[in-house]
This record gives structure tokens, sequence and C-alpha cells, in this order.
């Protein structure tokens, strides 16, 4: 496929230029590089990225460089508006069509698109594929299209949505144009799902890491589930949550006590009219309520950066929905807090809810829900067993951000004999019981079941009498994960494995926890900033409120709180230094600059702040590099470039340079190349051996193409594509003296 020459060799080059003048960034997070070149070979993808990795920008981006409109499939109302109005504050040209739009709305938007006006179209997948729509953009030149929300389209995924089928018919009409898939969680199994569904043709598949360092996960027993709710809350006061619920009715009681308790909470479920829903999730997204209280119809494709907290009040039914879930926490990088609330019951409502579902769908969905509930009664590293998961590897031996690793849950020392005793107690009541009814023998219960049954009279009944039925049941479900008890039959009967007899003979010792009587730590996002800067940092959470309620647009759109922790740390009383914090590109700088400076400028004054600080190049990185959960290249500083510049100039190597900005080589390779391009140097020394600069000179003679990718492949691979990138600039200005 010819692609335009914008979008050649030099792509790759002005996808820098279009993240650093429109976001503010100068640097991808990682495999945004990768799944942008793949838009601009014009190859199909399919980029798996977890929640907050940056997905929209893997399609933004190159958008804005390939000839043509590119389509995005988004699957719902809210999140269409949100990108939308972000890219418009962004100076990007960009629409939506959807059912709340009329006629004439949708008229001038088309009149829009067939003038070349438009660069993004977001649409919902069952209006895209109607024939009146397929007719319409058959008429105008189509760049790509993307699909967000991939997972949606697979049968094996956790949200299958069957109007996500049509998209099939994408590559029938449109033959000679990219379909590229993202989503934020999906197995192998959906992967391949996903990529024959569209039928992509050799797509590139890129994966991320699914880890999320920045997210503390707590996954413990549900006691007094208010209390606990609160304790959450209390610890982010001000702050954004979502609180998710099994039903409907948990929802509507869980939201008036806390309404009643003091708390901004709304409550969002299918059982609200869509007027209800659409008031509560505004209210949610414009700050005019702290926390949503919602079942699982809350939260798809939520932009939300800056929701500290997700509280699960029930266990979830499948792994991959609560990695979804989870995500919508900490989506900015900074820390956020996961905490699962979990009881028997929950395994045993979602069973039922799945009993009707056809016979393969509910076998699937059976085997998923056993896995969740191993992993809420395990006791491994969270994150290790969500990485692990997905097919991905977790080499750190601990995390130091969940329950476990954060030894918040205490061994019990006398394990084995608790172990034997509950073991035991399974045998003597012939293994034809579940949990519950084991728990209630072993605690002492007068139960009339357990008197009727004669199991008072067994030598295990009361055995742990001294110990609450609550505790027992924790550490059967303990057990359970253990492989040491499993569950049989439509009733879930347990039953002693032949692991779990050699437990009798203490071949095996189990381990079984119980929670610390201590808190639980907290890493809070504004650690970095002392007590003052977080009065400013409150200041300008206002101003940003005021300045999006003139707009019609959610605050997240006009600053991320990354970038309000930068200004409240760094206090710029000038454009130019206000341009070189993260997240500013010149648009944003030259709308909103005055108004921010104002308040930084009254507020130091007030509070005797010094300004203007850490601006100097060469000195040490502001609040956002040194974030817990965030690295150097994703909250870099615009400064950064030129004082690489300075230290080229100096005779400084790459190495040097990467080590001295903490900046990944490849990053640094490319400020090289911009500085021998604006310096009009012709050698490559000291960055580039004479050996290496004559053989690539010898192969570009050679290799007619302006492209890297041959010359790499005609060089057999032996020199990496950042030294031919830099021998190409000096042979570039080379020609042009002639």
């Amino acid at each position: 496929m010819n692609l335009p020459e914008q979008a050649t060799s030099n792509g790759m080059e002005q996808a820098f230029q279009v993240l650093e003048k429109h976001w503010g960034y100068h640097a991808f997070r990682p495999l945004q590089e990768e799944a942008i070149d793949a838009v601009l070979q014009g190859r199909d993808s399919l980029v798996v990225l977890p929640t907050g990795g940056g997905k929209s920008l893997c399609y933004q981006v190159p958008a804005l460089l390939r000839e043509g409109l590119a389509v995005v499939v988004s699957p719902l109302i809210a999140l269409m508006k949100d990108q939308v109005d972000t890219l418009r504050d962004l100076g990007i040209q960009a629409a939506a069509v959807n059912s709340s739009q009329t006629g004439e709305e949708k008229r001038e938007i088309a009149d829009r698109i067939r003038g070349g006006e438009v660069k993004i179209l977001y649409v919902a997948p069952e209006r895209l594929c109607t024939e009146r729509m397929l007719t319409f953009l058959g008429q105008v030149k189509i760049a790509f299209f993307a699909i967000d929300e991939a997972h949606c389209i697979s049968s094996w995924g956790h949200q299958f949505r069957p109007e996500y089928r049509l998209l099939g018919k994408l590559r029938d009409r449109f033959p000679g144009v990219n379909l590229h898939a993202y989503t934020a969680t999906a197995t192998e199994q959906v992967r391949t799902d996903i990529a024959t569904q569209l039928h992509q043709q050799q797509p590139r598949i890129l994966v991320g890491d699914f880890d999320r360092p920045n997210l503390t996960y707590r996954v413990v027993p549900r006691q007094e589930l208010r209390r606990q709710v609160r304790e959450v809350i209390d610890r982010f006061t001000g702050q954004a949550g979502i609180i998710y619920c099994i039903s409907r009715r948990q929802v509507e009681e869980l939201n008036l006590f806390l309404v009643q308790s003091g708390y901004r909470s709304v409550a969002y479920h299918a059982g609200l009219d869509h007027d209800r829903r659409q008031a509560a999730q505004d209210d949610f997204l414009n700050e005019r309520a702290q926390i949503v209280v919602a079942t699982v119809a809350f939260g798809m494709g939520i932009d939300k950066p800056n929701v500290r907290y997700v509280i699960h009040a029930s266990a979830t039914k499948s792994i991959e929905n609560y990695q979804q879930e989870t995500g919508r926490a900490g989506r900015d990088g900074l820390p956020s807090e996961c905490h699962l609330f979990y009881g028997s019951q929950d395994f045993v409502t979602w069973k039922k809810m799945l009993a009707d579902l056809p016979t393969e769908a509910r076998e699937m969905a059976t085997k998923q829900l056993q896995l969740k509930s191993l992993f809420c009664h395990g006791m491994t590293c969270r994150h290790r067993s969500l990485v692990e998961y997905f097919g991905q590897s977790y080499e750190r031996d601990n995390c130091r951000a969940c329950d476990v690793c954060l030894q918040e849950m205490q061994e019990m020392s006398d394990a084995l004999v608790i172990s034997q005793k509950i073991l035991s107690c399974v045998v003597r009541v012939e293994e034809r019981f579940g949990g519950d009814y084991v728990a209630s023998v072993l605690a002492g219960s007068r139960e009339q079941r357990v008197l009727e049954n004669g199991h008072d009279r067994l030598s295990t009944y009361g055995l742990l009498g001294e110990h609450a039925k609550k505790e027992i049941r924790q550490w059967l479900d303990q057990l359970e994960s253990q492989q040491l008890l499993e569950r049989r039959g439509e009733y879930g009967t347990l039953s002693v494995t032949a692991k779990g007899r050699r437990v009798f003979k203490g071949e095996f010792v189990p381990r079984l926890l119980q929670p610390r009587v201590n808190k639980p730590v907290s890493r809070n996002q504004r650690v970095e900033l002392n007590e003052l800067e977080t009065l400013l940092f409150e200041e300008l959470r206002k101003l940003r409120r005021d300045i999006a309620a003139e707009k019609n647009v959610a605050p997240f759109v006009i600053f991320g709180d990354v970038t309000l922790i930068d200004l409240s740390s760094r206090r710029p009383t000038c454009k130019e230094n206000f341009l070189h914090i993260h997240g500013v590109g010149q648009r944003k700088c030259d709308e909103y600059a005055a108004r921010f400076i104002e308040v930084i400028i009254a507020q130091t004054e007030l509070l005797e702040l010094p300004r203007d600080r850490n601006f100097d190049p060469l000195q040490a990185p502001g609040v956002v590099e040194s974030m817990s959960g965030s690295t150097p290249d994703q909250a870099p500083t615009k400064n950064i470039p030129r004082a690489a510049s300075e230290m080229f100039a100096a005779g400084a190597s790459l190495e040097e340079v990467a080590e001295r900005m903490q900046r990944a080589q490849s990053t640094v390779a490319q400020y090289l190349v911009d500085y021998i391009e604006r310096e009009c140097l012709v050698s490559s020394t000291p960055w580039v051996d004479e050996d290496v600069f004559q053989q690539v000179s010898l192969a570009a003679l050679e290799v007619d193409s302006d492209r890297l990718k041959p010359l790499h492949e005609a060089l057999l691979g032996k020199i990496s594509y950042d030294e031919i990138r830099i021998v190409k600039a000096c042979l570039k200005n080379m020609e042009a003296r002639g």
C-alpha cells in the first residue's frame, strides 16, 4: 500500500513532533511508538495496553499524519464526547456521530467530513455498519479504522457485545483500508478471536505489560462492609472513587447510606432511566460528585484519569472483569488503590446468574469464576497473580503494593493443627456438605440441621469453637485455594484431595492467614507536595473546574492532576516556563497560561512560596519525574532536548546523555538527530564509529529508498536503527552542501 509522503521514513520523527505540539509530551510510553509505526506503515495491528497505557494516542497521533479520515469505533456516547472534547481542546478537528444529535447536527458533520475538515470521526459499531453510513464513507478518503474496546468482539471476552460482530464486514467494503484493534484486557485466546472476527491480514500484535505498578491491591474478606468502605473513602477525602456492587439493590442501599453519611455520592445501574444514568455520570466526571456506586454497567471507556480508588463490594465474576474495572483507577499513573471485599456468597450468586447461559458459555464462565475464587482466597502477590493470568512473567519478589507483599495478613503459627482439624471434619461429614456447613460443625453451632444430622456427636464438633464461624469459613477457602479441598457437584460439596490427605501425616504444611489489626498504608498521589503546595494544588483544581464548566467539558479535558501537581511544585509565572510543564502543548499554553499563572502568582504571594523552580534544563527534575508509579519517559519536561544538545556539543556520547537525562537511548538518539540537522553537521563522530558510517553510506547508495527498514535489512541487521538514523542525518546535510 502506497502511503502519503509525510508517513514514510520520517513518519516517526513527525509523530514525535505531533506528540509534543498537541499533547505536550516529549516521549512515548511503552509500545506506543511501535503501535503508531504499524499505522504509518499501513499494516493491520492488534494492540493490548493496560488501562492508562495510552491506547488512544496510538491512533490519534497517526490520524494527524495520514491522509484522509480516521474512523474510530467507540461503544458509548459519553466516551465519544470525552474524546472529542479533549481533541478539540488540543486544536485537533474531531467529531462524533451518535443518536443524541439532531439531523441538522449530523448533516453539518457530514459536510465538514466531505470538505476534509475532520481528521478523526467517532462512531458506534451498530451505526458504522448501517448501509447508509458505509455508503457515505465509501465516498470519502478513509485513512484507517480503529476499533476501541476491541475485546467486545470476542465471545471469549468478558464484555462480549453482539453489535461488534458487525465490524467483520469492514474488510469486504473497504479492502484497501487497514484495521487496527485496541483493548486493555485480552488473553491469547481473545486476541486470536479478535483478529479472526475482523479478518485482519497478518496483523502486528503488540501486547504491553499487564502490570499496573502504581496500583495497590487489597483483597480481604467482607466483614462490616459499610465500615470497610468508609475507611477507604476517608483516606481519600475530596478525591474521586468508584464502588462496584454485584446487584442493583446493593447499589441503591450503599449509595443511600453514603449520601446520608454526608458523602457526595451518586448511583448508577441499568435499572435507572437514561436521564438519571447520564446525570450521575456527568456529576462524577465533572466533580460535582466524588463517588459513584455502580454495577458493572458503569465504566467502559470512562476516560477520567484521576480516580484514586476502586472498591469492589463483592467479588467479580472473572479476573478479566477485575482487571478492567480496577484499571479505571490511576489512569494518570499516580498511586491509587483497589480494594476487593469478598464473601463466599458472592460466588453462589454469580453461579445462579450464570445458570441460564448456553452450556458451553456457562462452562467457560464457571471456570473463570473458579479462577477468580482462587485469586480471592490465594496468598500469592496480587500483581504476580494478575500478570501471570494473562500469560506474562513477573520478575519481582515483592511488589510492595498489595496486601500480601505488605504483610497486612498475618500467618497462623498453628496452621498445621487447624488445617488437620478442618480436613478431618470434612471427612467426618462424609464429604457431603459445603463450606458453610462444615464451618458450623467446627464452630460448635446448635443449628437445627447440625443437630438433626447428629453431627453434634462427631469428634470434630466444636473443635474450633474458640474461633468465629467467619474465620473458619475463610480458612476453608484458603485450603481450597491451595488445592487441599475441592468442590464437587451442583451444590459444591467439599472433599479432601490427594494433596490434602498428605496434611494428615504432616507431609505438607498449609499456610493460613488472618488480617492484621494495623491500618493499611496509603501511597497518596500528593506525597511529593508539602502542605503549602497542596493548598496551591487545591486552588488550581478550583480554577480547572471553573474553566471546564465554562466550556461544558469534564475538568480532566483541561488538565490532568499530573499537570496540576507539576504546576504546584514548579510554579511558573511566565508563558515560556508554563510551556515546559508536563502535559502542556502550545495550544493549551496559549489558551490557559494567563489564568493559571494569575492564580499561581496570587497564591505564592499569600503562601510565601518561591516561583519558577527547576526550569534550568540541567537542574534536578521536577516532582512529576520523581513520582512513584511514573517513569521519566512518561513524565518528561520539554527543556530536556535543549540540555541534551548542549551535552552533544560538548562531545558527550549517547550513553552518557541517556544516563544523565534519565531517558531511553532511542529517545536520546532522536535528540541527537535533531541536533545534527539543526547544526548541519556532516560528521557522526563521536556518536557513530567511522567504520559504521562507511557501511551505512555504501548501503544507502545501493538501496533506493528513504525508509530505514530496507537499509537495516541490507546491512543484515548488524547496525542499529539509531545508528542508521544518525548517519542518514549527516548524509542529508552533506547532500545539501553539495
